[in-house]
């Protein structure tokens, strides 16, 4: 049974390995650019993890596990476009390195190639695995596009908030775990559990870092303190701090989310957060949903299951 740090380091080997054509140079490049520039790489080992929970040939997921790493790339190649991001893990983004179309259709690219990766595996299982993958691709887009639809509306609802970020960010986690049991020979049952295991946690991590974002330490969180409250962001926090506010606070709230030049915003949104307790609210749902994570992840019947506790026990500790 290999460890999260064994795969990591298989993961690498691997996409270091992928092969691409040198030419067009401005098609290939980048795309080995944006795969080299590192990563957690964590979609990828989850799949493998999940798949040696029912069988130690993990070479049966391996080039799925490749697509969904591709894929997850090719969803930032876009979403920094789509944001307008200078950087990504410290360095350039490929927009910024070459420019907004050869981005695009070097993502296009690694789309493709991520469904050829994926498609790699046993025959009696590409029709399930495909369908999985499908629906949680088309999912981060919905997501994607919710996140961005919701800039511009001023009635978003918490529960509207939660399933967006389900879509964007929990369903590959989920799906990638759900893959890797499918390829293990896990049965139906317990691929759901697998599954919600990683919707479950992934909602929890980016609650968390919802919550980090306006009062995390910044040189432990590794960004801006603020950033979210600085653009404008319609977080969990700002919604349920709408929810709860007396009309004063909602006013308030409203007029500061409105613009984006106020040297005091930031201190003025936290102080309105902290009055009316806005971090144990979100860490009372934070913890619910790991709760959730955890029974599904209990439900698992294998004995295997060591390193996704310790992922998990990782995550609690961010968490937490």
């Amino acid at each position: 049974m290999r460890s999260f740090s064994e795969l990591h380091e298989i993961i690498e080997k691997e996409l270091a390995d992928l092969y691409y054509p040198s030419t067009p140079k401005n098609l290939y490049d980048p795309i080995k650019y944006v795969l080299n520039i590192g990563g957690k790489r964590i979609r990828p080992i989850l799949m493998l993890l999940s798949h040696q929970l029912f069988s130690d040939d993990i070479e049966k997921s391996l080039k799925a596990a490749l697509g969904i790493e591709v894929f997850h790339n090719f969803t930032l190649l876009h979403d920094d476009i789509m944001d307008e991001a200078p950087l990504r893990r410290g360095l350039q983004t490929v927009h910024e390195k070459w420019d907004n179309n050869t981005a695009i259709l070097s993502g296009d690219t690694m789309l493709v190639h991520s469904f050829d990766l994926i498609s790699q595996v046993e025959h009696k299982h590409i029709r399930k695995i495909l369908e999985v993958f499908n629906k949680s691709a088309t999912e981060v887009c919905k997501g994607q596009q919710w996140d961005m639809d919701f800039e511009k509306r001023e009635d978003v609802t918490l529960s509207e908030y939660l399933k967006m970020i389900e879509y964007k960010t929990s369903v590959l986690l989920a799906a990638s775990l759900q893959i890797g049991g499918i390829n293990g020979g896990a049965s139906a049952e317990q691929q759901d559990h697998l599954y919600e295991f990683g919707k479950n946690i992934g909602i929890a991590f980016q609650l968390k870092d919802d919550l980090l974002d306006a009062f995390g330490n910044p040189e432990k969180f590794g960004k801006q303190v603020g950033g979210d409250i600085i653009v404008n962001k319609k977080t969990f926090l700002y919604l349920k701090a709408l929810q709860l506010a007396n009309e004063s606070q909602r006013k308030q709230l409203i007029q500061l989310f409105s613009v984006l030049n106020n040297e005091n915003k930031v201190d003025e949104v936290k102080s309105i957060f902290s009055a009316l307790n806005i971090q144990k609210h979100t860490v009372d749902l934070i913890k619910a949903y790991y709760t959730k994570a955890m029974k599904h992840l209990d439900a698992i019947n294998s004995d295997k299951k060591e390193p996704l506790f310790n992922f998990a026990e990782k995550i609690k500790e961010r968490i937490v």
